[in-house]
């Protein structure tokens, strides 16, 4: 076994507090900063959702870096998806995006009943930011701002590529998936940096407890669910999406990393031109690329990031 690091851990400025909520049957882990009591008519609840192979606590971060701007005192929630985290994982073997949909439509009647309460303000991570923006064309109303993190959306599919994608998820699912494992905490750490080198050693020796968890054997677990890596059955479609793009009615902010390269994802399938075209069609956006950053903004540079964040919010 390795020995742990003798890295000073990152100390959050503003800790959270875990609660649970039942969603569609699944016992759901919401990270929550401050309460109810702050939530006043013209200052609603701000809701942070993460991205794949990701967890809510992954917003540490940019939490204390907001609670440190000037005037910024918010309830925050940001809940663990389905089969991540601390949340429970559903007897199923795919994972659906009308599922990531419904099950925040029903935490936020849970937990922000529409009744009493002011819009709130939704910001999404990647794969989370794929998820706010259909969920903000589907209930506008729900919604005073949008904060769009590096959710790029999928390359454009062709009707024709059903068949092989179907055989490829059939023959997927006769191997059970899995996810590496690690002797200590310091090697989830180092595995955490080696994904994005930009995390400074405290702050990845502090997110390494919330991203795995110890298992059966005393080696550390991804807190994933492997059937998250399988390929989705059912194709992109490009115009489905942009129909519910056009529909949000809240201002949005998108925020870029300058250090981003897509093209890793998706080579020439997906260029940054056709995505300029689809956030086009968004009624009311507005840019932000953020200098020395990649794809994981919120922890490149979030002191950066909550500023903009501030002023955009209000």
């Amino acid at each position: 076994m390795q020995s742990e690091p003798t890295v000073p851990l990152y100390n959050a400025i503003r800790p959270a507090r875990s609660t649970f909520v039942d969603v569609r049957g699944l016992n759901y882990h919401v990270h929550q900063w401050g309460s109810a009591d702050l939530v006043t008519p013209t200052r609603g609840p701000l809701v942070l959702v993460h991205g794949w192979m990701d967890v809510g606590a992954s917003f540490q971060f940019l939490v204390d870096a907001l609670a440190q701007a000037e005037g910024f005192h918010r309830w925050v929630l940001a809940p663990d998806w389905r089969g991540f985290g601390l949340t429970a994982t559903p007897c199923a073997d795919t994972y659906w995006f009308p599922d990531y949909l419904a099950d925040l439509d029903t935490l936020l009647d849970r937990l922000l009943p529409t009744t009493g309460y002011p819009q709130i303000d939704l910001v999404g991570h990647s794969m989370g930011g794929n998820v706010v923006m259909s969920y903000a064309g589907v209930r506008p109303e729900r919604i005073r701002r949008l904060v769009n993190l590096e959710g790029f959306g999928l390359p454009r599919t062709q009707p024709d590529q059903a068949p092989a994608r179907m055989l490829q998820w059939l023959d997927e699912l006769k191997t059970p998936g899995s996810l590496r494992d690690y002797d200590s905490l310091a090697a989830v750490a180092a595995r955490l940096q080696k994904n994005n080198p930009r995390l400074s050693a405290d702050k990845a020796q502090w997110l390494a407890p919330h991203w795995a968890a110890p298992g059966p054997t005393g080696r550390w677990v991804v807190q994933g669910h492997p059937a998250h890596k399988h390929v989705n059955p059912v194709l992109y479609n490009v115009e489905e999406v942009l129909a519910a793009w056009r529909a949000i009615t809240a201002p949005v902010l998108w925020v870029q990393g300058a250090e981003t390269d897509p093209h890793r994802w998706w080579g020439q399938r997906y260029s940054m031109a056709e995505f300029q075209t689809r956030l086009a069609v968004v009624p009311d956006v507005r840019s932000v690329l953020l200098a020395e950053c990649g794809h994981m903004l919120h922890h490149d540079q979030p002191e950066v990031l909550a500023r903009h964040l501030s002023t955009f919010l209000g």
